[in-house]
């Protein structure tokens, strides 16, 4: 089913994000966890896609298999990184051929530290890619990021959103969030979009913390801002990882329930391979399945 039949039916849509594993052992592992998210019944699963040719290989098997073996519907990342215009078109090719009907386009950020270059005979940005799949896949469905707190490396605010539009204007299906853990930061992100013209279905992405160390990453990478009482919260858990995690699902629960009530269009559970805190934030809003929310 593609994006825009989704968000028609699912309202809200409620979807997870997996990433790629390194290792085989992983890749099971990873296997077990989405697919015993299965019963919470997701619009559909999204797995990113690493910059190495390895990691990327295992993202394809991992969304062919989900594809094959399950009954997710599975969206695979696609970034710019690293490839050319033909190399993206045999992954767009391969994916089609595998009944794959969508596809999150994403500039996508180099491994390491460094800064991002187009690769040459590539893309050098993701309004580019969505273009060339529009034009070249004219039947899958498209997704692309946005950032209610503005991309880690654009400090024009009025031009990162003028970027989105170039996204939606090219032919994206549907616009879904990176993380933020204040509200406010996302109502306030679907409302300049309102006046920019933007009118695709907006997802707010919504990340549990599960560790210190893993919301520090995660922060930095991204940019999310820690609201000051979750700070005070987790400096309140200390080191005890049972105490983080539940700070996390609980803040996350919160956030999830206040946008829920407003009738947001969408939520995108970051898991980072894990289960346990997503199930937390389903049993805490008292449902079991993801349908309950649409009835």
């Amino acid at each position: 089913m593609r994006f825009d039949r989704i968000l028609a039916d699912h309202r809200p849509s409620i979807s997870f994000e997996f990433f790629p594993p390194k290792t085989d052992e992983a890749a099971e592992a990873l296997y077990a966890s989405a697919a015993s998210l299965e019963a919470l019944g997701p619009s559909f699963v999204s797995v990113t896609y690493g910059a190495g040719g390895s990691t990327r290989e295992r993202t394809r098997d991992l969304v062919l298999r989900l594809r094959r073996e399950t009954s997710l519907t599975t969206v695979p990342h696609l970034t710019c990184v690293g490839s050319t215009r033909d190399e993206i078109g045999e992954v767009l090719q391969t994916y089609a051929e595998g009944g794959i009907e969508n596809v999150l386009a994403l500039r996508g950020d180099p491994p390491g530290a460094g800064r991002f270059e187009t690769t040459p005979g590539g893309f050098g940005y993701a309004g580019d890619l969505v273009a060339f799949i529009r034009k070249h896949f004219p039947t899958l469905g498209i997704g692309v990021a946005g950032y209610p707190e503005g991309h880690p490396e654009t400090t024009d605010k009025l031009a990162d959103i003028d970027h989105l539009k170039a996204k939606v204007d090219a032919g994206a299906d549907v616009v879904i969030t990176q993380l933020f853990f204040d509200n406010r930061d996302f109502y306030d992100f679907v409302e300049r979009c309102e006046l920019a013209g933007i009118r695709v279905p907006i997802v707010a992405g919504i990340m549990p913390i599960q560790s210190i160390s893993g919301v520090k990453r995660m922060a930095g990478l991204s940019g999310a801002r820690l609201p000051a009482p979750l700070l005070r919260a987790l400096k309140r858990a200390g080191e005890d990882a049972q105490a983080v995690a539940s700070v996390g699902a609980h803040w996350a629960t919160e956030q999830c329930r206040d946008l829920l009530d407003r009738r947001v269009r969408g939520l995108h559970f970051y898991t980072l391979n894990k289960s346990a805190a997503t199930r937390r934030i389903y049993e805490s809003l008292g449902i079991k399945h993801s349908g309950e929310l649409r009835a």
